[in-house]
């Protein structure tokens, strides 16, 4: 999810959030009820189908009435499960849900962390980062959080350097050097993996990676590392719902033995459990 802005897709968001909020609409007083089913907002890839998983193997016997909604941006379910058209959503990292409350007044809380999707440096034009040529176009994210993100994976493998203390908050203009002489696109995340036969290289989130048949285990010319990773996706819900037992019981099921061999098995290293 990201493991969540800047936001430029404000203007092509504004559509998909308009359909979201409508589709979601009608199921506003199932998703606040606590007797209903919890309905969840997640991205396609893998939170939707860990979240199926659960469904089909795990939420009967833990008593757990489940309903999964699939939303390809990433502002609809925030902006659902403020309103209380979904009771929670599994999509984004805390830095990126940090930034999405302090920009919208939104109210979303984490549960509980989930799994990682490590951030990877791709191309179609080269093997290695080193043979990246003088000059060439390198896409990241373009919202504030996985931008951050891209850059700070670059740095970590000495392909750029970065302002001391700059975090994920870190933008182009932050680079104190650039050997290569790189030049930043930024797109939204999910046009990223698309973007590989245009530029030299990319950063994909791992959702996207996955989606676009990636293995970042195997072609990520460099790839996040896991340890003190503080970009785990988890599972969100609007402030004061935290003890819904709904809320509970999903809680306990995404952290548990089950799931965990379920997305060590399914993505082979493209999807990490954070627990």
């Amino acid at each position: 999810m990201r493991n969540t802005a800047k936001i430029t897709t404000a203007v092509l968001a504004a559509g998909a959030l308009t359909l979201g909020l409508t589709a979601c609409g009608s199921d506003k007083d199932s998703a606040s009820d606590i007797s209903g089913p919890l309905v969840v907002a997640a991205s396609p890839t893998p939170h939707a189908e860990i979240l199926t998983y659960i469904k089909d193997n795990l939420a009967k016997d833990a008593g757990l009435d489940l309903e999964v909604k699939e939303f390809t941006d990433y502002v609809t379910p925030n902006t659902a499960t403020e309103d209380g058209s979904v009771g929670a959503n599994y999509f984004q990292t805390q830095p990126y849900l940090d930034e999405f409350n302090e920009k919208n007044g939104t109210h979303i809380v984490s549960v509980v962390d989930v799994h990682l999707e490590p951030l990877g440096l791709y191309s179609h034009q080269v093997k290695k980062a080193d043979d990246l040529k003088s000059g060439a176009t390198v896409a990241v994210p373009n919202d504030t959080v996985n931008e951050g993100r891209a850059l700070q994976l670059l740095a970590a493998n000495k392909i750029i350097t970065l302002k001391d203390g700059v975090g994920t908050s870190a933008t182009p203009a932050d680079i104190t050097e650039n050997p290569k002489k790189l030049e930043f696109k930024e797109l939204e995340a999910a046009q990223t993996p698309r973007s590989l036969d245009d530029v030299d290289a990319a950063v994909v989130n791992g959702n996207y990676a996955i989606e676009a048949d990636l293995k970042p285990a195997e072609d990520a010319l460099v790839l996040e590392s896991a340890q003190n990773n503080p970009n785990s996706n988890l599972l969100a819900v609007k402030e004061g719902q935290e003890d819904d037992p709904r809320v509970k019981k999903l809680a306990k099921l995404l952290n548990s033995p089950e799931v965990k061999k379920f997305i060590e098995d399914e993505y082979d290293g493209a999807v990490l459990p954070s627990f």
